[in-house]
């Protein structure tokens, strides 16, 4: 089955069997954050990020940024934007690859970017422009999401929420290549919906920026 997400979207603020934790303010204050914190990031990093650049650039034929559709907020579509870390034709036939087929198909910077999450930072773009937050459920392609459906229609709140650059999800629950393991990320995420603050953020932003320079896998 292919969902309509606009509309489940709409289911979701009807049914309101999940509901947010995060007041008017909270909303404000985190969209408000990320714009600041986003914009920082981009300048701040600009020369490292330019360094990966070059060395994407010497190191592989082909582009240097990979953009795939995802959904989100509201249940939009969008591009997330990413450093290319797998050969060109890596996914030609337009199937996902499982884990172990990624990891034969990473360049060799592909694979230390991957190791740090690194090939992660085009993903500030999306966080200033709004398509994303630093804090949210990981965004997923439509291919997922009707699997996910064919067991429990609650994916549709996860459209009450900006997508995010860290999740609590993503840290306890690790890479999902498996439906069961979608299904645990599915009710983690649902379960940050409903008791998410700021101060939660920060630890989940804390936690992550801890993983990440420990080379932690998640």
């Amino acid at each position: 089955m292919t969902t309509d997400s606009i509309n489940e979207y709409g289911k979701a603020l009807q049914e309101g069997k999940y509901k947010d934790g995060m007041g008017v303010l909270g909303k404000f204050l985190k969209r408000l954050s990320d714009i600041l914190a986003s914009l920082l990031g981009l300048i701040v990093l600009m020369p490292f990020q330019l360094i990966i650049i070059l060395a994407l650039a010497v190191s592989d034929k082909g582009p240097v940024f990979f953009k795939q559709e995802r959904l989100g907020y509201k249940g939009r579509k969008f591009n997330i934007y990413k450093y290319r870390t797998m050969k060109v034709d890596a996914e030609a036939n337009g199937i996902p690859r499982l884990e172990s087929e990624r990891q034969a198909q990473l360049t060799k910077v592909g694979k230390w970017l991957r190791t740090y999450h690194l090939d992660e930072l085009p993903q500030l773009w999306n966080v200033l422009k709004g398509d994303m937050s630093f804090v949210g459920p990981r965004p997923e392609r439509q291919y997922f999401i009707d699997q996910i459906y064919d067991e429990t229609e609650d994916y549709r709140y996860i459209y009450l929420m900006r997508p995010g650059l860290c999740s609590r999800a993503a840290l306890y629950n690790g890479y999902t290549d498996t439906m069961a393991k979608m299904l645990k990320r599915l009710q983690m995420d649902l379960d940050y919906l409903t008791v998410r603050t700021p101060m939660e953020d920060i630890r989940i932003m804390f936690l992550t920026f801890i993983s990440m320079i420990t080379g932690r896998k998640f």
